[in-house]
Formats: C-alpha cells, sequence, structure tokens
C-alpha cells in the first residue's frame, strides 16, 4: 500500500485520540502477541520509557537529543504529532519518510490476522498499530536505544508492552483524564507507575508528595531502583527570556551549565529529569560528558509548546489544556517574559478542564478570542466563549484558527503579547497559518 493508503488503513480501527472514546482493557497482552508476530521488533535495544501528566513529551525530546550527541543511534516514539503523523516516529530527530511509513504499514495485516485468531475477544486501536511500526523502524534503523513516551496513562498503554526497560521517568502528574486514570493524584500516579519495569532505575520529577508515596511504593514492590530530582538535585536558572534560559545544576554524578532554548520553570524540571534519565544509563555504557549533555540540551527542539511564532508583537503558541499547565503557562508569561497582559486565542478539547483553564488565565487576559480546531474532539468555538467569558472577561468567538489568529495580531500592537493556548492541535494549526507548513488533517 501507499502512503495514503496506510493512513487510511490505520484509521479503520478504533482511534480515540480522535474520537475521545477510550474502551477500558485489563492489559496489554494484544499488543504484546502482535509484536510477537513480527518477530519482537521491541527488543533488541536499550529502552527509555516515559510516563506523566505533563511535560513526558518534552522529556523525551530531551533524553533523545542528547543521547544523539552520544554518537548512538536514537528512536524517538512521540504523540500527538503537530502536522504529520510521521513526527511521531524519529530516527535521529528526523521522522521517518512517507514510504517508509507505508511499508511499515504493508508489514501489519498478516500479523493482525493472527492476533484475532489468537484472541478473538481483543481489539486492537490505531495507537497500538502506530507503536508497532515505530518498533519496526527502531528495528530496520538499528537503533542502539529508544525512547518511548507513553500515549495515555501508563499501565494499560500500548507502548508498555516493552517488558525490559533500564530507564523509566515519570514527570510531573496532575489531574487529567479522570474519567479514566481516576479522580485523585494517587489514582493517577498508580496508572503512570504501570511503567516501572524490574530492577529498571526510575527517574522521578519534582511532585506532590502523595504522588511520590504511589511511586516510592512501585519501586519498592518492584526491585527498581529510585531517583528523585527533588531530593538529589539543585538548579538555578541565572537568565530567561523569549530566546530560552541558562541553567546551572547540579546532580549526584555532576555540574552542569546548561542552555535551554525552551521556556519555562517547567521546562528546567523538565530538562532535569531528563539529564537524570541520561546519567542512568551509565550502568548500560552511555556515559555522556557534561558538554555532550550540554550539546544535547542546545539543540533540543519541540515546537507548540511556549513557541516563539513571531516577535512584534510576540506571538507564542502553546499546548497547555489544564489547570496545572494554564497555571505554569500564566507564570511563565509574566514572571520570565514580563508581561502583564495578554490577547488569548483559546481552543479547547470537548473533554479539558475548561473552567480550571478559565480560572488561572483570566488574570492576563486583557482579550480572549475563542476558537476551534479542525480536529473532532474539538469544543465550538461559541462554547469555549461562553465558558471563558463567565466572570468579566469577554471573549468573541471566530474559527477557523487562522482567522482568530489573524484577528488577535490585526488589534495589537507591536510590543504586545498574543498567546495561542489551549490544545496541541490549535498551536498546531497556527503554526501552520504563520510558518506556512502543509498541514495534514487525516489522523490529527
Amino acid at each position: 500500500m501507499n502512503y495514503r493508503r496506510a493512513l487510511d488503513y490505520l484509521l479503520t480501527f478504533t482511534d480515540f485520540e480522535r474520537s475521545g472514546g477510550f474502551t477500558p482493557r485489563p492489559d496489554v497482552a494484544p499488543v504484546r502477541a502482535l509484536l510477537r508476530h513480527l518477530d519482537e521488533p521491541h527488543r533488541g535495544r536499550l529502552t527509555v520509557h516515559v510516563a506523566g501528566s505533563k511535560g513526558k513529551g518534552s522529556t523525551a525530546a530531551m533524553i533523545a537529543s542528547v543521547l544523539r550527541e552520544c554518537g548512538l543511534t536514537v528512536g524517538l516514539y512521540t504523540s500527538p504529532h503537530l502536522h504529520h503523523i510521521c513526527e511521531r516516529i524519529r530516527i535521529d530527530g528526523e521522522p521517518i519518510s512517507e514510504e517508509a511509513f507505508a511499508r511499515y504499514a504493508s508489514a501489519l495485516p498478516p500479523a493482525l490476522d493472527a492476533v484475532r485468531r489468537e484472541l478473538p475477544d481483543r481489539k486492537l486501536v490505531t495507537f497500538d498499530l502506530l507503536t508497532a511500526m515505530a518498533f519496526l523502524a527502531f528495528r530496520e534503523a538499528q537503533a542502539d536505544i529508544q525512547v518511548l513516551e507513553t500515549g495515555l496513562g501508563g499501565r494499560v498503554d500500548s507502548t508498555n508492552a516493552v517488558e525490559q526497560k533500564e530507564v523509566c521517568v515519570i514527570t510531573s502528574v496532575s489531574l487529567e483524564h479522570q474519567a479514566i486514570l481516576g479522580d485523585t493524584l494517587p489514582q493517577i500516579a498508580a496508572e503512570k507507575a504501570g511503567i516501572i519495569a524490574p530492577a529498571a532505575t526510575v527517574v522521578l520529577a519534582t511532585q506532590a508528595e502523595s504522588v511520590a508515596e504511589v511511586i516510592r511504593r512501585a519501586c519498592d514492590e518492584r526491585g527498581a531502583d529510585l531517583v528523585e530530582a527533588g531530593r538529589s538535585c539543585r538548579f538555578q536558572r541565572r537568565c530567561r527570556g523569549i530566546d530560552g534560559q541558562e541553567v546551572s545544576l547540579s546532580t549526584p554524578q555532576a555540574e552542569y551549565n546548561l542552555w535551554l532554548p525552551l521556556l519555562g520553570l517547567h521546562q528546567v524540571e523538565n530538562a532535569v529529569a531528563a539529564v537524570l534519565a541520561v546519567e542512568a544509563l551509565r550502568k548500560c555504557g552511555v556515559a555522556a560528558s557534561t558538554e555532550q549533555v550540554r550539546h544535547g540540551l542546545e539543540k533540543v527542539q519541540w515546537p507548540g509548546r511556549l513557541e516563539v511564532l513571531s516577535r512584534r508583537p510576540l506571538l507564542l503558541a502553546d499546548g497547555a489544556h489544564n489547570a496545572e499547565s494554564a497555571r505554569r503557562l500564566r507564570e511563565t508569561l509574566s514572571g520570565d517574559l514580563g508581561f502583564a497582559k495578554a490577547t488569548f486565542v483559546i481552543g479547547v478539547s470537548k473533554d479539558k478542564d475548561t473552567a480550571g483553564m478559565e480560572r488561572e488565565l483570566r488574570p492576563m487576559a486583557s482579550r480572549l478570542i475563542a476558537t476551534r480546531s479542525r480536529h473532532p474532539r474539538a469544543l465550538e468555538a461559541e462554547r469555549v466563549a461562553v465558558a471563558f467569558s463567565l466572570n468579566g472577561v469577554s471573549a468573541s468567538p471566530l474559527a477557523p484558527v487562522s482567522k482568530a489568529v489573524d484577528a488577535a495580531l490585526a488589534a495589537s500592537a507591536p510590543d504586545d503579547l498574543v498567546c495561542i493556548v489551549g490544545s496541541l492541535f490549535v498551536a498546531a494549526e497556527a503554526r501552520a497559518h504563520i510558518l506556512g507548513i502543509e498541514h495534514e488533517v487525516a489522523g490529527g
């Protein structure tokens, strides 16, 4: 099959990213069966597995960037994509080609038929298939190491079909997907802790104590070594602005002077977790020097996360989509960049905490423009406007995203701030419009 047929084929399966629906499953047995019938493409290389509510993609990208500086061939699997589905599967920082995507998809049907015969009552979803394709890509590239970002949760996520892992990372845990993962932080943390493998080194980013207790208990039960960033590291941000931030970091193994081209205190916390993960790989013979760590972080690219799209007026795009990430965004805009007010272009998915986001962004909002992305789960612009107009800040609906961005820029002075927020899908459409990127609608 060619690329377009391959993409259409994958979307004949349930795609919970597009539908918002998620059918609970007890384990990852169907994914493991699929990998077995593909001759175990997930094996044969080192594995770093990253879970969390926020920051897991950024942390995975940082880890992969540093490991490339060490001369390793690195496979990186993340989700969702911004513009093109091939972005999810990267070899040494580059997305796989459409031809390769089609080739890996073409390998799936015979294995899927075998899984259906073996497990007739179980179903595989689009994300399961994409995960298997990532492993096929990493095997073909003879990757030395694979860095995997979980899609949702951890315990029954497709990526958790990998049994042996050298390093597991738990980034910031906050309330998310409560209908699926649980109503409390400990419940959600327990789902994230499901990625912890026996004898792995677990890196825990700074957390609420209720989350840390869950992770400590899981490590004790599985014989995993735990490294807690909040207890073992010290860092100081020396300067920060729209181009990035300078950070001094002290870990149990080394002292670092770093430049991070990503904005916000939360990205520094992600970088600390990434450095600890790389250090943990020393037990596997991967000894990154302080210079390699510094160069890897200097080169990291992770668009759509407080990304500068233009400067006069300052236009930022950020995928913040819950109350905690909105709070972090507001703190960065005011504390790091020095803005008291901003125009927000806001679009959210139907299942997000709109009230929590409104509460956090309201103090900075001089103007709100509500919009809607093309994604099937997007909330109508009119409903977004109502949700964000409940407490005295009026919001006007305007879609599509491109028109909303143009309206915000037209109404702003050169020294103003415009921030696009609420969903990675909204951020992606804004990037495509401003930067002239072809945006692939199918697949998100």
